[in-house]
């Protein structure tokens, strides 16, 4: 007879449980924005890479594979040297492989790699998960852009 109060107890929340609305979101029929600074995939600003191949390097999946070239360019200056400039051939990430760390992002000293908050590019096949830099550079038009500065605080830029 003592655990009567307590069953009692148990099923008076059960009932108001169930009388309430259900909290979760049916994804596929109903969609949530995600928030301000989620991970969704890493889009690519091709203008801005060098291949510098430091996110490569810096990758403990080893999912980002990039090959280059150089080229020669004119110099800047009358009477310079010709200068050698990285030209970018192939970017790829294998999101198959990919834990989303972030650390290519961060690592990135010329902001070529950005987060987008897309998450929806499941595939049907996992060969499809190798993003090439087209795929990644379509993926830069919906990086959010930053958020503005707090009050007081300095921009980075050198003055």
């Amino acid at each position: 007879m003592a655990k009567l109060p307590g069953l009692i107890g148990g099923l008076g929340i059960t009932f108001k449980t169930m009388l309430k609305g259900a909290v979760t979101v049916q994804y596929p029929h109903e969609k949530e924005a995600p928030p301000t600074r989620a991970r969704g995939v890493i889009a690519l600003s091709e203008e801005n890479c060098t291949s510098c191949m430091l996110c490569s390097r810096s990758c403990p999946d080893w999912c980002i594979y990039i090959e280059g070239h150089k080229e020669q360019r004119p110099p800047k200056r009358e009477g310079g040297r010709p200068r050698s400039v990285n030209i970018l051939d192939r970017f790829d990430i294998d999101y198959a492989l990919c834990m989303y760390c972030g650390i290519c992002v961060e690592v990135c000293p010329f902001d070529a790699l950005f987060w987008s908050p897309e998450f929806e590019y499941s595939e049907p096949n996992i060969a499809s998960l190798l993003h090439n830099k087209e795929r990644l550079g379509a993926w830069f038009a919906t990086v959010p852009a930053p958020e503005p500065l707090e009050v007081g605080a300095e921009s980075g830029k050198k003055k």
